[in-house]
């Protein structure tokens, strides 16, 4: 009888190592496009011999689907040992779509996933299949530095000292600060230093009612007054309210009310003793509305900045029912019990995790990333990110509803490309390009990845891509009860201090925009207390956009180490730049000392 094998070429017996990894493409839901043209080019050569084939071969075929159904049970093993532990005790916290919220409901949720670099994620989704039972780089939990370890918090100490009965007070300053949790906490400390710049006595501030955030908390809502009042003590004088005669008084009427309007943004403290002084001096009282940005960091007297650091680091400590959940919250998500660091003690307080014979169970890693890609922000960008005429017309009807000023001022500007605005780094990252970053730096596919700011824009369809390549992404939705999460519900600043405090407690912080008051601030805390432990990735828009731009020939290995560099020369150690954020980089003597 003729030999009717078929040439290696074409076999469709394939090598077993072969069938592992075409096996794991599929299982992952990632195309194989060698395998495809595998298929059809030699699909029909042997029409016609199928059956005499079949008979020869009948034996090998048995062992080989034996093979592969060991292989699924294998496979199906391992995925469940990995499988997070849902606390949730109801169903619909196992809905993948839970935490895909969208803030327009215009948005269809039933549309094809929308993807941006489809090269790319085959050739991550394969690095990633191929490298989960493998163990990960050392240095990919920790900080690149060593010498992190040698910053210190201490602003809390050598702070000058003005006790109340001293020195007289100027008079009141209250404020109504704008905004969202991390808005507000900068206005908070920045009117402290105020105070005492100008030597005043604070009133406990108030936080103003937002048609955007659409929260009624008030500071006791989110903050700890009496800890706050008691922190500062010796520093400024603080009351609850104002004087009787005081609250009576029309602020507009005795030019009281100093708007931001009436200050330059990032004013000196010049500027507020030429401009708000006098006005203190004489009407014993200034009420500041709104209060956005509006203190400079340099220059600035050494014992302001200092107070400055001390009021973000050290007074502000959340409310205890927001420190309870966001115990239960980290306690969850890390599955054991871990022995406690400084970060912990600082967000947790009493609700801290006590000692625990859990330690030796070892416990979860995870990484918390900051997602910011919610469709105001799409929209103001300008960019396009891959969902053709459909996306372009809804995000033109955004702008035309809620940014009627942002066209009005296009129309007096020079016109920049959707294209161009990408490479010059102007564009929110989408989830898949958090994703792409993220598999070529090496994080392995069961990663847990808590998600912060849960209002994707386009929901499911643009999450796809993300969670093909890395499926435990969790949220405070479904790590939490209903009945857990009532007592927040309606209040944004305080889901987003779940938020806060997940994501600096995390192993690893990642952020998509480095211009987010929260991403800026949760790093802040992260170098202050972390001791060298807790890093952060920032990634370049435009370096990021500039690799990308390559998907249709970059190799993997190449876009891997480009990756690595642009993270890694983001985490070069350095202390804070003149006139930079003393929030978000307090490595400078007015916050931190360094051991020599």
């Amino acid at each position: 009888m003729k030999d009717h094998r078929i040439t290696s070429s074409c076999d469709i017996l394939p090598s077993w190592k072969r069938v592992k990894k075409t096996l794991l493409l599929h299982h992952y839901g990632l195309r194989s496009d060698s395998s495809k043209y595998n298929y059809y080019s030699c699909r029909g050569i042997y029409v016609g011999k199928k059956h005499l084939w079949l008979q020869k071969h009948i034996k090998t075929i048995v062992v080989v689907l034996a093979l592969l159904g060991c292989l699924f049970l294998i496979d199906s093993f391992f995925i469940s040992f990995f499988e997070f532990e849902n606390p949730q005790p109801t169903t619909s916290s196992n809905n993948s779509s839970a935490f895909l919220q969208v803030k327009d409901s215009n948005i269809d949720m039933k549309q094809s996933p929308i993807q941006m670099y489809d090269r790319l994620l085959n050739m991550a989704g394969s690095a990633l299949a191929e490298k989960e039972f493998k163990q990960e780089p050392s240095n990919l939990w920790a900080e690149p530095y060593q010498q992190a370890s040698l910053w210190k918090p201490c602003a809390d100490k050598n702070v000058k000292h003005n006790p109340g009965n001293i020195v007289k007070s100027n008079g009141y300053i209250s404020v109504s600060a704008n905004g969202g949790l991390n808005q507000q906490r900068v206005a908070i400390c920045n009117v402290v230093a105020v105070a005492s710049l100008l030597n005043a006595t604070l009133v406990m501030p108030k936080f103003l009612y937002s048609n955007v955030w659409k929260d009624p908390s008030q500071f006791g809502d989110i903050y700890q007054e009496d800890y706050f009042m008691n922190i500062l003590k010796d520093d400024i004088r603080i009351v609850k309210e104002l004087p009787p005669n005081m609250k009576s008084q029309d602020l507009n009427a005795i030019g009281s009310q100093i708007t931001d309007a009436d200050l330059p943004k990032e004013a000196t403290s010049a500027d507020y003793i030429k401009i708000v002084l006098p006005i203190l001096l004489k009407n014993g009282f200034v009420h500041f509305l709104g209060y956005g940005n509006r203190l400079g960091f340099d220059p600035l007297p050494f014992d302001i900045q200092r107070l400055r650091c001390k009021c973000n680091f050290h007074a502000l400590k959340f409310a205890q029912k927001i420190q309870q959940a966001g115990s239960l919250l980290i306690k969850r998500i890390r599955k054991y019990s871990t022995p406690p660091s400084m970060l912990d003690t600082q967000l947790l307080g009493k609700f801290i995790e006590k000692e625990s014979h859990e330690y030796a169970r070892g416990s979860t890693k995870y990484l918390a990333l900051h997602l910011r890609f919610e469709i105001d922000m799409v929209a103001y960008s300008l960019c396009e990110f891959g969902g053709g005429e459909n996306e372009r017309k809804e995000l033109q009807a955004y702008r035309e509803s809620h940014f009627p000023l942002l066209l009005q001022r296009l129309k007096n500007s020079t016109f920049i490309s959707a294209a161009d605005l990408r490479k010059l780094g102007r564009c929110p990252l989408t989830p898949e390009e958090a994703g792409l970053v993220l598999a070529g730096l090496g994080f392995k596919r069961s990663t847990y990845i808590y998600l912060a700011s849960s209002q994707i824009y386009g929901g499911t369809s643009r999450m796809d891509p993300f969670t093909r390549l890395y499926p435990n992404v969790i949220t405070k939705e479904n790590l939490l009860t209903p009945t857990e999460l009532a007592p927040f519900r309606n209040f944004s600043s305080q889901l987003a201090a779940l938020d806060f405090i997940a994501c600096a407690s995390a192993d690893v912080f990642a952020m998509t925009d480095s211009g987010s008051q929260l991403s800026s601030l949760v790093s802040g805390l992260r170098t202050y207390y972390g001791n060298g432990h807790a890093p952060t990735l920032r990634p370049n828009k435009k370096r990021l956009s500039s690799i990308l731009s390559e998907n249709e020939t970059i190799g993997w290995n190449n876009f891997k180490d480009r990756i690595k560099k642009m993270i890694q020369e983001a985490q070069k150690l350095g202390t804070k730049g003149y006139g930079k954020s003393i929030y978000r980089h307090p490595r400078c003597q007015e916050c931190m000392c360094k051991l020599h």
